[in-house]
């Protein structure tokens, strides 16, 4: 199916235990690396584009690491809603504040990708919007106490008790939202 892999390894750069999670369910093998990247980004970047800007910021930060037999994968995911950037919460006030804000409407989640080898490097996002029920500020408190979302953009994950109570409509990839759009990753993969 994917003649690259005779020739190249694949290398996910995401600490994120989901990303690592969908990527197995692709089938196709991997190694996992990890290095600290700041991920701040310019404030005059367009909303939909900082996912992009971070994915490839990102990659960059393994260039001169990258073996000539290895497509390197970084990603990251936003939030926007009303025109705001939402990425990960600092603490649980910050992570209240982004859960009302997302209380009710509709939002988009960016997933941004960067694949890269030493001669070739491409980069993409997908977008799906997301439809919240309203929340009661003692749900918000519950949600956050028992799944401590401060390491996902917008203060929640859609695999969890968040998504099944106040989730009520996707128009787009559910993957996308949970932070790797794994059939764009694939249909990349296919022709690279």
């Amino acid at each position: 199916m994917f003649p690259i892999l005779n020739t190249k390894k694949i290398v996910l750069a995401s600490k994120s235990p989901r990303r690592q999670e969908l990527m197995k369910g692709l089938f196709i093998p991997f190694e996992v690396r990890t290095k600290e990247v700041n991920e701040d980004f310019p404030e005059d970047l367009a909303p939909t584009e900082v996912a992009t800007y971070l994915a490839e910021k990102k990659a960059k930060a393994f260039e001169s690491d990258l073996a000539f037999d290895e497509l390197l994968i970084t990603s990251d995911t936003t939030v926007l809603v009303d025109g705001k950037v939402l990425n990960k919460p600092a603490n649980k006030l910050e992570a209240i504040d982004m859960l009302k804000l997302l209380s009710g409407k509709s939002h988009q989640v960016v997933s941004g990708v960067c694949m890269m080898d030493k001669s070739r490097k491409t980069v993409y996002s997908d977008i799906t919007e997301v439809h919240f029920n309203k929340l009661s500020d003692d749900e918000i408190e519950f949600y956050i106490d028992k799944c401590q979302p401060f390491d996902k953009a917008g203060a929640y994950g859609i695999q969890e008790w968040i998504g099944y109570a106040a989730v009520h409509k996707l128009v787009g990839s559910f993957y996308t939202v949970m932070g790797l759009p794994v059939h764009k990753i694939y249909e990349e993969l296919k022709n690279w």
